[in-house]
């Protein structure tokens, strides 16, 4: 079974390596072949669900540069291996979403290869267990996605692609001196290791924490560093929008967890009213900000800054139930978020337009569409019964168990927010599904759509019924991790 973890880094890599050598008049074919292996990424990740265990499920440790003391240490577990999967799921209904249409800009061959690459660093990031090995996975993806926006992005693609590199060069350069700042004081990068702070000073949890924290900060992105994420998203093509919100947003807070609380957990409650501060202030702020939004995919990026900002608050808190609760939102957010791009890219497609005021009466002119955009809206406003729910009630509540007046008064100004929330939802609901139709939508869903749309669909519906799919595997590793924060 460890053979798995490099097996699955290996297809999407092999993918885009393959098609890179189709000629280009066999660009349907390489788009049909990219979505195969994509599809083959998936039968390592169904095995690693069966390899489930208290501890790490898989591991693979060997030598890697033994004259700096770095090891090819990739595992996953129960913190790691929900966000794999929803990396490897919306991968490849990405890559199947291209079959049928591909973006204006270069070709769809060149963009399914892209994909295979990102997908290549995400679960790179996700698996490794070294900081420099993952903080060479956190930078894979820089380039492809900038790749992406600029290729098949709109109009003002290349500034926003620009303003999305600086914006992460920035974050990486912090990274990548706090990866220097604790390797060098503990003589090792192994995050196994690491955990609990273990050979590290206060000190120099404390300012590896600081680094750590701004630069996944940028990445998630939070709050007050989230100016390139709604150009970003606007910018995109729809395939785009969906990695960079699904999952590669969730690279910033997964490394929060798994690095910053984990290897620095004194400079973690040193900041914990500080990340708590930000987080309610995203949540308040993003839901302010979408109340004032008259463009379909700029509405539903803005809204990701107040998501994370539940998640941000229930890691903020250091407590099992807060944790927990950022991982279950991180996945609820993956794949409402990841239908909501989905649904507003077939929107605008057919419309061409983005604007709220242009797409009025959309229940009449394509009412599955409305129905479908509907769906997803209360499910990202948090109706109980679906996924976005338990991920930002569980915030809040973790928020008043942690106690103080402090936390209680942030526990209440980010339930202010998610009422906030439901506000600019049925807001937007209210402009694009109701009154008078504006302008003729087709209303025809295609056999590709239903099949890029149907599981994440299925999956809000699941999670939000059953949240036990997902801290059933996240409890013992939050336990373990929680406890060394003692």
């Amino acid at each position: 079974m460890n053979a798995a973890l490099v097996v699955l880094l290996l297809i999407p890599a092999l993918g885009a390596s393959v098609l890179a050598l189709f000629p280009r008049d066999k660009d349907h074919a390489a788009r049909i072949t990219g979505t195969i292996f994509a599809a083959a990424a998936m039968v390592p990740i169904v095995m690693l669900a069966f390899a489930r265990t208290t501890g790490t499920w898989a591991e693979v440790d060997r030598s890697w540069v033994p004259a700096l003391h770095l090891d090819f240490h990739l595992g996953v577990d129960g913190v790691s291996y929900p966000l794999i999967a929803l990396t490897g799921l919306l991968t490849l209904l990405c890559c199947a979403y291209t079959v049928r249409k591909v973006p204006d800009g270069g070709s769809g061959r060149t963009l399914v290869a892209l994909l295979l690459v990102l997908e290549t660093g995400i679960l790179g990031t996700f698996l490794a267990l070294d900081l420099i090995l993952f903080f060479l996975f956190f930078e894979v993806v820089l380039l492809p996605m900038y790749a992406v926006i600029v290729g098949w992005g709109g109009e003002d693609r290349r500034r926003a692609a620009r303003k999305f590199v600086l914006y992460t060069l920035f974050g990486s350069v912090l990274l990548l001196l706090g990866v220097v700042l604790v390797a060098v004081e503990a003589g090792t990068g192994d995050i196994v290791q690491l955990t609990g702070g273990s050979g590290l000073s206060r000190s120099t949890q404390y300012g590896a924490f600081a680094l750590f924290a701004i630069a996944f900060a940028v990445k998630a992105p939070l709050w007050p560093l989230h100016t390139w994420l709604p150009d970003a998203h606007t910018q995109a093509p729809t395939v785009g929008s969906v990695i960079l919100a699904g999952v590669l947003l969730k690279m910033g807070t997964y490394g929060l967890i798994r690095i910053g609380v984990g290897v620095t957990p004194l400079g973690a409650e040193w900041a914990a009213p500080v990340l708590g501060i930000l987080a309610v202030t995203a949540v308040l702020a993003g839901s302010l900000i979408c109340l004032r939004q008259t463009e379909l995919k700029r509405l539903i990026a803005y809204s990701s800054v107040g998501h994370m900002g539940f998640v941000l608050l229930g890691i903020a808190t250091l407590t099992a139930t807060g944790i927990q609760a950022a991982l279950l939102g991180n996945v609820a957010h993956g794949v409402i978020t990841g239908l909501l791009f989905f649904l507003a890219g077939a929107i605008k497609d057919r419309a061409h337009t983005g604007e709220l005021a242009d797409l009025g009466g959309l229940r009449e002119s394509a009412p599955r569409l409305a129905g479908l955009l509907g769906f997803a809206a209360i499910a990202s406003l948090g109706l109980p019964g679906l996924a976005g729910f338990w991920g930002e009630a569980f915030a809040v509540v973790a928020a008043v168990e942690r106690g103080g007046g402090l936390w209680v008064t942030l526990a209440v100004l980010a339930a202010i927010g998610g009422a906030l929330t439901a506000a600019y939802f049925l807001r937007l609901l209210r402009k694009v599904t109701h009154g008078p139709s504006t302008r003729p939508v087709p209303s025809a869903i295609t056999g590709v759509e239903w099949l890029a749309w149907s599981p994440l669909a299925a999956l809000t519906l699941a999670v939000g019924v059953a949240p036990l799919l997902v801290l059933a595997a996240t409890s013992a590793p939050v336990r373990a991790l929680t406890e060394a924060l003692r």
